[in-house]
């Protein structure tokens, strides 16, 4: 839908039943996000708090919550958007097929960003940062954070808003070291726009010009998540989606304004002028800790007359900006093929924070007039061309296989697709090490911030082995490991006794080298070890997460009967990842029992939340 602005998003969606309203007031301490995430849960509607306390603006959460939700909000305009990235990949379609594309062009006229005058709704009034709704998501947060931003650079080579770059980067308002109304802190990863142009900025010696736009048409919070194809700008994305140009201005201090825009906060960045940031409950599940980050000192804050702030929730997947992948699929499709030759799908896998394991499909096409058995080699060009590929450059894990081998397998299928790599693997030659490299920010298995390894395993060929369901009479494991259990065919979680040190994993592991070496152990291709047994075999959704986020592949893989030549690292037995919690790692988010307690009795009879959870 052509929204003109946020508050017409709103009444739609409440029109249509997408939408609740709570009048009771509110603590943006907490229990906020505590409703965001139980309304969340149940798959409910979008949250427009009336009664925010501490703070005039009321607030919105939950807008994206289910992919039908997103789908909803941008019905008539959701199929003109997958031809646009279609034919961004193949513009000779429109020239072959001009009838069929011909819509396109309306679309295209809806991209172009529309300069406006300065008496923009958003003009209406200026508040203080301090008069925002303060709203702090987990305990451990360091201070309230927009967690729904749209923040605008310019490159300061080529300033316009053509080539300027919309993401969304957290923003802490309040607390650690910020003056409070002056200073708050941008937290953005080392890729992003937002980087170069900064980095460009510093060398010149100049501040770089930062407007952080909040709410807005709903068109404009996904365009600033969207991993668009080089060349198309999210201004001009926002435009096509929304059916509604972008409409901006440049205020008296030369910033840009987003004119339909709740919320803009306009500030300078200063170069290498960084203040302490976080911690933050974030996306991985965990916290990311206190470290210094971009310091920008604030200039104006505008709002326009019913101003609504929009906020997210981010923690264990799956949350909001689950939602927020699905919809990005749904519009992208297999674009990402189109980039990468020879790649037919891959999956960040939710379940397991997103960047820390990829699943890809791949061609498998060298040397078809060989004899010799099928191994992987052109998936392995693949492989290195994904973890060169923006965001997908973050994974940690990556497994790839080959789609001739079974033409029905999806990336989407967590278990099937363990099982076909596990039924393929071969220990000694498919593991292939990336080590002393960058991982995400916000993962500290790693060495150090931003450093860690990876690690790609990539299989083709035919069945291998057969993979045990349950574990054979007789099979034990050495003391002082005596909970273990299957998660599933193929993989066992071993249960580390917490009095067990750390420091002590070199013994760990001569203890299970020594039980295990001579055992007939095919069909156990992967033991997991863990700090508790029966939460990581519960589910896969526990499996994949406990063991991709809590293990650094260079230092937390070993195997049985490991072997290292011509620097290849492999082994001939069970490969054995240490997925335990480690003295460095950064705490598990939990929840407020108290504030807890608190949104039940909302869900109880003649509770706002009532019937929703």
């Amino acid at each position: 839908m052509g929204y003109p602005n946020l508050q017409a998003c709103i009444s739609d969606l409440e029109k249509n039943g997408h939408l609740i309203r709570i009048k009771e007031e509110v603590d943006p301490y907490l229990q906020m996000a505590a409703i965001h995430l139980r309304v969340f849960e149940n798959k409910g509607p979008a949250i427009l708090f009336e009664n925010v306390k501490g703070s005039k603006f009321p607030a919105l959460s939950n807008l994206f919550g289910t992919l039908d939700r997103s789908k909803f909000i941008f019905r008539d305009t959701l199929e003109q958007i997958k031809t646009l990235i279609e034919l961004k990949n193949d513009p000779m379609k429109a020239l072959k097929q001009p009838f069929k594309y011909a819509h396109v062009g309306l679309t295209a006229w809806s991209a172009l960003p529309m300069k406006v005058s300065g008496s923009a709704p958003v003009s209406f009034g200026k508040a203080k940062i301090s008069d925002l709704p303060q709203i702090v998501n987990w305990p451990m947060d360091g201070g309230p954070f927009v967690t729904m931003p749209q923040v605008y650079t310019e490159d300061i080579d080529k300033p316009g808003v053509m080539n300027a770059n919309l993401g969304m980067y957290r923003i802490q308002l309040a607390g650690n070291d910020y003056i409070q109304n002056q200073e708050i802190g941008l937290h953005y990863q080392l890729h992003r726009g937002i980087g170069i142009h900064q980095t460009k900025a510093n060398a010149k010696g100049q501040p770089l010009k930062v407007s952080i736009f909040v709410g807005g048409p709903p068109a404009h919070p996904v365009a600033a998540v969207m991993p668009l194809p080089e060349g198309l700008s999210e201004l001009t994305f926002a435009g096509a989606l929304g059916n509604r140009r972008f409409r901006y201005f440049y205020d008296d201090e030369g910033f840009c304004i987003s004119a339909d825009a709740d919320f803009v906060i306009t500030g300078t960045v200063m170069p290498h002028e960084n203040k302490p940031e976080g911690p933050f409950g974030d996306h991985l599940g965990y916290y990311s800790l206190k470290h210094d980050f971009p310091l920008m000192k604030v200039h104006n804050v505008y709002h326009r007359k019913d101003a609504i702030w929009s906020f997210t929730v981010v923690g264990r997947p799956p949350q909001e900006d689950t939602s927020f992948g699905a919809l990005i699929h749904e519009i992208t499709g297999e674009a990402i093929g189109k980039e990468i030759p020879g790649l037919h799908a891959v999956n960040a896998v939710d379940a397991a924070g997103v960047h820390p394991l990829l699943f890809a499909i791949g061609s498998e096409r060298y040397t078809p007039y060989s004899n010799e058995e099928r191994k992987p080699q052109e998936i392995l060009t693949i492989a290195n061309r994904i973890l060169g590929t923006n965001q997908l450059s973050l994974a940690k894990y990556l497994f790839i296989t080959a789609k001739e081998d079974d033409r029905d397998l999806s990336v989407d299928d967590i278990g099937g697709f363990l099982k076909h790599v596990l039924q393929r693997i071969d220990l000694s030659r498919d593991l292939h090490f990336y080590t002393n490299t960058t991982i995400d920010t916000l993962d500290y298995s790693g060495s150090g911030l931003n450093s860690g390894s990876k690690v790609a395993v990539a299989v083709a060929g035919a069945v291998k082995r057969e993979l045990w369901g349950e574990l054979p009479p007789g099979f034990d494991m050495p003391r002082p490991f005596v909970n273990y259990k299957m998660v599933m065919p193929g993989i066992l979680a071993v249960e580390v006794p917490k009095n067990i040190k750390h420091s002590d994993t070199p013994l760990i592991f001569e203890i299970l080298e020594e039980h295990l070496s001579d055992k007939q152990l095919d069909g156990l291709p992967l033991i997991v070890l863990c700090d508790d047994a029966g939460f990581t075999a519960q589910n896969l959704n526990n499996f994949v997460w406990v063991t991709f986020t809590r293990s650094n592949p260079s230092h937390d893989i070993y195997g049985i009967n490991s072997f290292t030549e011509h620097k290849h690292w492999g082994c001939k037995g069970p490969l054995i990842i240490d997925a335990r919690i480690k003295p460095h790692h950064a705490p598990v988010l939990e929840k407020d029992p108290g504030v807890e307690k608190l949104v039940d009795k909302m869900g109880e009879k003649g509770g706002a939340l009532y019937g929703i959870i």
